[in-house]
């Protein structure tokens, strides 16, 4: 089955299966507010869909960024412990912690030779320390209620700064993807590193430069997610780590490097809002949730076996 996110894999037929489960749930359900609804799967879009991404682009370098999860959460305290007296100073704060925190790592995995597992690993527990730090154990308010109520606000109905901040990252990042060398750097350094560098493709400067890109994207998530909810705390947004790499491995990133692109990760993350709106729709506990999400992942890495296809054809 081909998949129009990736050549080899079935997200998109698992996306017309979700979709076509999420439209009979509305249907039991009643569609007076299928606005909501949609409105509230691109908040969820916009929490996850910018992590996603920026895990997913060090994937398909071959690498893995297991902060991602830190850093939106260290990032969000910063700005909102900044952001109650400017909130503009408090989200660029937040937002240039994340770019640094991903710039030492990308420079610690190229330039000590670490494991990238290892590495992100260590920024995870740090950067959850920090947060703690940051915010004295507490959740912080940020004191602004107009602006998380501009933040959230319903624009053309179903979409909010948040989650146009999220389609956006999307665009750019697809369209700097297909159109330009990094882009095409990027899966040459996922796919033989050794073959890159013979080819001229900086794979170092690769590495790092998608390793600052993760964490500048989920450093704006934390930000624009804490701002819209008015408060951050230490330990609130440290669950993103699955989701995001869910939303990858469906949207047809291989672990093993060199496949994957920005429309494919935003399509797996839109799969898994999909996905997660149907079942509460349905009244699914958040338990069965997540066996259904274990088998949706489980159907993707069957649908991308090579000896699975060479089955089929017979």
């Amino acid at each position: 089955m081909r998949n129009w996110f990736s050549e080899e894999r079935g997200a998109g037929g698992i996306l017309v299966v979700v979709a076509c489960a999420f439209a009979v749930a509305l249907t039991v359900q009643g569609t007076a507010s299928a606005q909501f609804v949609l409105f509230s799967i691109l908040q969820y879009f916009a929490t996850i869909a910018p992590v996603a991404l920026g895990l997913g682009l060090t994937m398909i370098a071959r690498e893995f960024d297991l902060s991602v999860g830190g850093v939106m959460s260290v990032a969000g305290c910063i700005a909102v412990t900044i952001g109650a007296g400017d909130p503009v100073a408090g989200a660029i704060a937040g937002i240039v912690a994340g770019l640094v925190i991903g710039l030492l790592q990308g420079l610690a995995i190229t330039g000590l030779g670490l494991s990238s597992i290892s590495v992100s690993l260590g920024t995870l527990m740090t950067t959850a320390g920090l947060a703690y730090i940051v915010t004295g154990n507490l959740s912080v308010s940020l004191g602004r209620p107009d602006l998380s109520a501009a933040i959230n606000e319903p624009i053309l109905v179903i979409f909010s700064w948040r989650s146009l901040f999220a389609i956006a990252c999307v665009v750019v990042a697809g369209s700097i993807f297909r159109w330009t060398r990094p882009g095409v750097d990027i899966v040459a350094t996922g796919s033989d590193r050794a073959a890159a560098r013979t080819a001229g493709v900086k794979t170092g400067a690769m590495v790092a430069a998608v390793f600052t890109l993760s964490g500048g994207l989920a450093a704006a998530s934390g930000v624009l997610l804490s701002y819209g909810l008015s408060v951050a705390s230490p330990s609130g947004l440290t669950d993103v780590l699955v989701p995001a790499i869910s939303a990858s491995i469906i949207g047809g990133v291989s672990l093993a490097g060199g496949r994957g692109s920005p429309l494919g990760i935003a399509g797996g993350a839109l799969i898994l809002c999909l996905l997660n709106a149907g079942l509460n729709a349905l009244g699914v506990s958040p338990t069965a949730q997540q066996v259904i999400l274990s088998a949706v992942l489980f159907a993707v890495a069957i649908s991308s076996a090579p000896r699975f296809h060479r089955l089929l054809r017979g």
